[in-house]
Protein backbone atom coordinates (compact mmCIF):
# COMPACT_ATOMS: atom_id res chain seq x y z
CA UNK A 1 0.00 0.00 0.00
CA UNK A 2 1.17 3.52 -0.81
CA UNK A 3 1.50 5.94 2.08
CA UNK A 4 0.01 9.13 0.63
CA UNK A 5 -3.33 9.91 2.30
CA UNK A 6 -5.70 12.79 1.58
CA UNK A 7 -8.15 13.71 4.38
CA UNK A 8 -11.24 15.87 3.79
CA UNK A 9 -13.07 17.71 6.58
CA UNK A 10 -9.81 18.81 8.21
CA UNK A 11 -11.39 21.23 10.69
CA UNK A 12 -14.09 18.93 12.07
CA UNK A 13 -13.78 16.93 15.28
CA UNK A 14 -12.67 13.81 13.46
CA UNK A 15 -10.46 15.68 10.99
CA UNK A 16 -8.52 17.31 13.81
CA UNK A 17 -8.07 14.00 15.65
CA UNK A 18 -6.92 12.34 12.41
CA UNK A 19 -4.34 15.11 12.05
CA UNK A 20 -3.04 14.50 15.58
CA UNK A 21 -2.73 10.75 15.13
CA UNK A 22 -1.10 10.41 11.69
CA UNK A 23 1.15 7.32 11.76
CA UNK A 24 4.87 7.92 11.11
CA UNK A 25 4.65 5.83 7.95
CA UNK A 26 1.94 8.03 6.41
CA UNK A 27 2.31 11.23 4.41
CA UNK A 28 -1.02 12.97 5.00
CA UNK A 29 -2.56 16.05 3.39
CA UNK A 30 -5.58 17.67 5.04
CA UNK A 31 -8.13 19.85 3.26
CA UNK A 32 -10.88 21.84 4.95
CA UNK A 33 -14.29 22.66 3.54
CA UNK A 34 -12.98 26.12 2.60
CA UNK A 35 -10.28 24.42 0.54
CA UNK A 36 -12.50 21.71 -0.94
CA UNK A 37 -16.29 21.69 -1.11
CA UNK A 38 -16.92 17.99 -1.71
CA UNK A 39 -20.34 18.76 -3.22
CA UNK A 40 -18.50 20.43 -6.15
CA UNK A 41 -17.72 17.50 -8.46
CA UNK A 42 -15.30 19.48 -10.64
CA UNK A 43 -13.34 20.74 -7.62
CA UNK A 44 -13.16 17.22 -6.20
CA UNK A 45 -11.91 15.83 -9.52
CA UNK A 46 -9.20 18.49 -9.69
CA UNK A 47 -7.95 18.08 -6.12
CA UNK A 48 -7.95 14.27 -6.15
CA UNK A 49 -6.11 14.30 -9.50
CA UNK A 50 -3.53 16.80 -8.24
CA UNK A 51 -2.91 15.08 -4.91
CA UNK A 52 -2.43 11.61 -6.40
CA UNK A 53 -3.12 10.09 -2.98
CA UNK A 54 -3.15 6.33 -2.43
CA UNK A 55 -6.01 6.61 0.07
CA UNK A 56 -8.68 9.25 0.70
CA UNK A 57 -10.38 9.46 4.11
CA UNK A 58 -13.65 11.38 3.91
CA UNK A 59 -14.24 13.04 7.29
CA UNK A 60 -16.22 15.89 5.72
CA UNK A 61 -19.91 15.95 6.63
CA UNK A 62 -22.95 18.07 7.35
CA UNK A 63 -23.69 17.07 10.96
CA UNK A 64 -26.40 19.48 12.15
CA UNK A 65 -29.08 16.82 12.66
CA UNK A 66 -31.98 19.15 13.53
CA UNK A 67 -31.01 21.86 11.04
CA UNK A 68 -30.99 19.24 8.28
CA UNK A 69 -34.79 19.07 8.51
CA UNK A 70 -34.96 22.61 7.07
CA UNK A 71 -31.74 22.38 5.03
CA UNK A 72 -32.32 19.03 3.35
CA UNK A 73 -30.84 20.14 0.03
CA UNK A 74 -27.61 21.32 1.66
CA UNK A 75 -27.34 18.18 3.79
CA UNK A 76 -27.87 16.02 0.71
CA UNK A 77 -25.33 17.96 -1.33
CA UNK A 78 -22.61 17.47 1.29
CA UNK A 79 -23.54 14.06 2.74
CA UNK A 80 -25.13 12.45 -0.29
CA UNK A 81 -23.60 13.87 -3.47
CA UNK A 82 -20.21 14.74 -1.93
CA UNK A 83 -19.15 11.18 -1.08
CA UNK A 84 -20.29 10.09 -4.55
CA UNK A 85 -18.05 12.77 -6.09
CA UNK A 86 -15.11 11.55 -4.00
CA UNK A 87 -15.77 7.91 -4.90
CA UNK A 88 -15.96 8.72 -8.62
CA UNK A 89 -12.70 10.67 -8.44
CA UNK A 90 -11.03 7.81 -6.53
CA UNK A 91 -12.28 5.33 -9.15
CA UNK A 92 -10.59 7.41 -11.86
CA UNK A 93 -7.33 7.92 -9.95
CA UNK A 94 -7.08 4.41 -8.51
CA UNK A 95 -7.16 5.69 -4.92
CA UNK A 96 -8.83 3.77 -2.11
CA UNK A 97 -11.69 5.50 -0.27
CA UNK A 98 -12.48 5.25 3.44
CA UNK A 99 -15.79 7.02 4.07
CA UNK A 100 -17.31 7.79 7.49
CA UNK A 101 -21.07 7.34 8.00
CA UNK A 102 -23.52 7.21 10.90
CA UNK A 103 -25.89 5.19 13.08
CA UNK A 104 -28.69 7.49 11.84
CA UNK A 105 -29.11 5.31 8.77
CA UNK A 106 -31.10 3.00 11.10
CA UNK A 107 -34.58 3.70 12.51
CA UNK A 108 -33.84 2.50 16.05
CA UNK A 109 -36.58 -0.14 16.15
CA UNK A 110 -34.14 -2.98 16.86
CA UNK A 111 -33.52 -4.47 20.29
CA UNK A 112 -30.03 -5.83 19.60
CA UNK A 113 -26.94 -4.11 18.14
CA UNK A 114 -27.15 -3.37 14.43
CA UNK A 115 -24.92 -5.52 12.22
CA UNK A 116 -23.30 -3.74 9.25
CA UNK A 117 -25.63 -5.58 6.85
CA UNK A 118 -28.81 -4.77 8.81
CA UNK A 119 -31.60 -3.11 6.77
CA UNK A 120 -31.40 0.69 6.77
CA UNK A 121 -34.37 2.99 7.31
CA UNK A 122 -33.42 6.53 8.32
CA UNK A 123 -35.95 8.64 10.23
CA UNK A 124 -34.88 12.14 9.18
CA UNK A 125 -33.13 14.23 6.55
CA UNK A 126 -29.68 13.86 8.12
CA UNK A 127 -29.91 10.06 8.12
CA UNK A 128 -31.37 10.05 4.62
CA UNK A 129 -28.53 12.24 3.36
CA UNK A 130 -25.90 9.98 4.95
CA UNK A 131 -27.52 6.86 3.51
CA UNK A 132 -27.56 8.52 0.08
CA UNK A 133 -23.82 9.05 0.51
CA UNK A 134 -23.24 5.40 1.35
CA UNK A 135 -25.20 4.29 -1.72
CA UNK A 136 -23.37 6.77 -3.98
CA UNK A 137 -20.00 5.51 -2.73
CA UNK A 138 -20.96 1.87 -3.24
CA UNK A 139 -22.23 2.59 -6.77
CA UNK A 140 -19.14 4.52 -7.89
CA UNK A 141 -16.47 2.51 -6.04
CA UNK A 142 -17.59 -0.93 -4.82
CA UNK A 143 -14.16 -1.52 -3.21
CA UNK A 144 -14.59 1.46 -0.85
CA UNK A 145 -14.67 1.02 2.93
CA UNK A 146 -17.58 2.67 4.76
CA UNK A 147 -17.21 3.02 8.55
CA UNK A 148 -20.35 3.91 10.50
CA UNK A 149 -19.96 5.56 13.89
CA UNK A 150 -22.16 7.28 16.50
CA UNK A 151 -22.34 9.87 19.29
CA UNK A 152 -18.94 11.38 18.46
CA UNK A 153 -17.29 13.88 20.81
CA UNK A 154 -13.81 15.34 21.38
CA UNK A 155 -12.05 18.34 22.87
CA UNK A 156 -12.67 20.09 19.53
CA UNK A 157 -15.81 21.82 18.28
CA UNK A 158 -19.31 21.53 19.68
CA UNK A 159 -20.53 18.22 21.06
CA UNK A 160 -22.62 16.69 23.84
CA UNK A 161 -19.79 16.42 26.35
CA UNK A 162 -18.72 20.04 26.06
CA UNK A 163 -22.33 21.26 26.07
CA UNK A 164 -23.04 19.26 29.24
CA UNK A 165 -19.95 20.64 30.98
CA UNK A 166 -21.04 24.19 30.18
CA UNK A 167 -24.63 23.64 31.33
CA UNK A 168 -23.54 21.79 34.48
CA UNK A 169 -21.36 24.75 35.44
CA UNK A 170 -24.27 27.16 34.91
CA UNK A 171 -27.30 25.32 36.29
CA UNK A 172 -28.56 23.58 39.39
CA UNK A 173 -30.68 21.12 37.44
CA UNK A 174 -30.65 19.49 34.00
CA UNK A 175 -33.12 17.23 32.21
CA UNK A 176 -31.62 14.66 29.83
CA UNK A 177 -33.30 12.11 27.57
CA UNK A 178 -33.28 8.57 28.99
CA UNK A 179 -35.07 6.59 26.27
CA UNK A 180 -32.49 6.95 23.48
CA UNK A 181 -29.75 4.35 23.78
CA UNK A 182 -26.46 4.12 21.91
CA UNK A 183 -22.71 4.29 22.44
CA UNK A 184 -20.53 7.39 22.84
CA UNK A 185 -17.42 7.54 20.66
CA UNK A 186 -14.29 9.54 21.40
CA UNK A 187 -13.10 10.92 18.06
CA UNK A 188 -9.52 10.04 19.03
CA UNK A 189 -10.36 6.34 19.19
CA UNK A 190 -12.25 6.58 15.90
CA UNK A 191 -9.24 8.29 14.28
CA UNK A 192 -6.93 5.52 15.49
CA UNK A 193 -9.32 2.90 14.11
CA UNK A 194 -9.43 4.65 10.71
CA UNK A 195 -5.63 4.73 10.49
CA UNK A 196 -5.60 1.01 11.32
CA UNK A 197 -8.13 0.46 8.53
CA UNK A 198 -5.97 2.46 6.11
CA UNK A 199 -3.09 0.08 6.89
CA UNK A 200 -5.28 -2.88 5.85
CA UNK A 201 -5.93 -2.39 2.11
CA UNK A 202 -7.99 -5.57 1.95
CA UNK A 203 -10.80 -4.01 4.01
CA UNK A 204 -13.87 -2.94 2.04
CA UNK A 205 -17.63 -2.84 2.41
CA UNK A 206 -19.29 -1.83 5.67
CA UNK A 207 -17.82 -1.76 9.18
CA UNK A 208 -19.06 -0.27 12.46
CA UNK A 209 -16.93 1.58 14.99
CA UNK A 210 -17.87 3.12 18.33
CA UNK A 211 -16.40 2.69 21.78
CA UNK A 212 -17.55 -0.38 23.72
CA UNK A 213 -20.64 -0.61 25.92
CA UNK A 214 -24.03 1.08 25.78
CA UNK A 215 -25.84 3.87 27.62
CA UNK A 216 -28.64 6.40 27.34
CA UNK A 217 -27.98 10.12 26.98
CA UNK A 218 -28.99 10.39 30.65
CA UNK A 219 -26.39 7.80 31.67
CA UNK A 220 -23.82 9.59 29.54
CA UNK A 221 -24.61 12.91 31.25
CA UNK A 222 -24.31 11.32 34.70
CA UNK A 223 -20.93 9.87 33.77
CA UNK A 224 -19.74 13.24 32.42
CA UNK A 225 -20.73 14.89 35.71
CA UNK A 226 -19.03 12.26 37.88
CA UNK A 227 -15.83 12.06 35.85
CA UNK A 228 -15.57 15.84 35.48
CA UNK A 229 -16.05 16.39 39.20
CA UNK A 230 -13.41 13.76 40.00
CA UNK A 231 -10.96 15.62 37.76
CA UNK A 232 -11.80 19.01 39.27
CA UNK A 233 -13.48 20.30 36.11
CA UNK A 234 -16.77 20.82 37.98
CA UNK A 235 -17.10 22.34 41.43
CA UNK A 236 -20.46 20.69 41.98
CA UNK A 237 -22.74 18.26 40.15
CA UNK A 238 -26.22 19.58 39.39
CA UNK A 239 -29.28 17.40 39.71
CA UNK A 240 -29.78 15.47 36.46
CA UNK A 241 -33.34 14.35 35.76
CA UNK A 242 -34.19 11.60 33.27
CA UNK A 243 -36.91 12.56 30.80
CA UNK A 244 -38.53 10.82 27.82
CA UNK A 245 -38.04 11.97 24.25
CA UNK A 246 -41.54 13.46 24.00
CA UNK A 247 -40.69 15.84 26.84
CA UNK A 248 -37.84 17.26 24.75
CA UNK A 249 -39.19 17.66 21.21
CA UNK A 250 -36.65 18.36 18.44
CA UNK A 251 -37.13 19.04 14.72
CA UNK A 252 -35.46 15.71 13.84
CA UNK A 253 -36.65 12.34 15.05
CA UNK A 254 -33.80 10.27 16.49
CA UNK A 255 -33.41 6.49 16.66
CA UNK A 256 -34.39 5.18 20.10
CA UNK A 257 -31.82 2.39 19.86
CA UNK A 258 -28.72 2.82 17.71
CA UNK A 259 -26.12 0.52 19.25
CA UNK A 260 -23.79 -0.70 16.49
CA UNK A 261 -22.35 -4.23 16.43
CA UNK A 262 -18.57 -3.86 16.23
CA UNK A 263 -17.54 -7.54 16.37
CA UNK A 264 -16.51 -7.74 12.72
CA UNK A 265 -14.51 -4.51 12.99
CA UNK A 266 -12.69 -5.57 16.14
CA UNK A 267 -11.78 -8.84 14.43
CA UNK A 268 -10.66 -7.09 11.24
CA UNK A 269 -8.49 -4.60 13.16
CA UNK A 270 -7.29 -7.21 15.67
CA UNK A 271 -8.38 -5.07 18.60
CA UNK A 272 -10.73 -5.09 21.57
CA UNK A 273 -12.93 -2.06 21.96
CA UNK A 274 -12.29 0.33 24.84
CA UNK A 275 -15.28 1.04 27.09
CA UNK A 276 -16.87 4.43 26.46
CA UNK A 277 -16.40 5.53 30.07
CA UNK A 278 -12.64 4.91 29.92
CA UNK A 279 -12.48 6.98 26.74
CA UNK A 280 -14.60 9.74 28.29
CA UNK A 281 -12.18 9.93 31.23
CA UNK A 282 -9.22 10.22 28.84
CA UNK A 283 -10.89 13.00 26.86
CA UNK A 284 -11.77 14.94 30.03
CA UNK A 285 -8.20 14.56 31.29
CA UNK A 286 -7.00 16.06 28.00
CA UNK A 287 -9.52 18.88 28.34
CA UNK A 288 -8.24 19.60 31.84
CA UNK A 289 -4.62 19.68 30.68
CA UNK A 290 -5.44 22.02 27.79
Amino acid sequence: MGNKVLVTGANGQLGQELRRTVPDSVQATFVSRAELDISDAAAVATVVSQQQADVLINAAAYTAVDKAESEAALATAINGEGPGNLAAACARSGARLVHVSTDFVFDGSASRPYLPNAPTSPLGEYGRSKLAGELAVQAALPSALIVRTAWVYSTFGNNFVKTMLRLMAEREELAVVVDQVGTPTWARGLADALWQAVARPQLQGLLHWTDAGVCSWYDFAQAIAEEAQALGLLAHVPRIRPINTEAYPTPAQRPAFSVLDKASTWEALDTDGVHWRVQLRAMLQELKES
